[in-house]
């Protein structure tokens, strides 16, 4: 499934117009990414957690020369599906 098809579902199941579910949709993940970017963890309820983890600065190698490299420290979206959202799944 992708953006497009997702759209469509919310559309049909919320009885409104893509255009609105499009909005809604955006609304939502822009909600989101802005959460994370500020450092703050989104929880919803029976579905998961998404939170921001931090990844130290590490040495690593190069495959072609074996050479070693610093890799720098970064931020990396997580996600930790809920017990409901795992439940459904299985």
């Amino acid at each position: 499934m992708n953006k497009s098809d997702l759209i469509d579902r919310i559309a049909e199941s919320a009885d409104i117009s893509r255009a609105c579910a499009t909005r809604a949709l955006d609304a939502a993940l822009s909600g989101i990414v802005g959460a994370l970017s500020k450092g703050d963890p989104v929880s919803i309820a029976g579905f998961g957690t998404f939170s921001v983890k931090h990844r130290p600065a590490r040495t690593g190698r190069n495959p072609r020369t074996n050479e070693e490299i610093e890799i720098a420290a970064s931020n990396a979206p997580g996600f930790k599906a809920g017990k409901a959202f795992k439940d459904a799944v299985n």
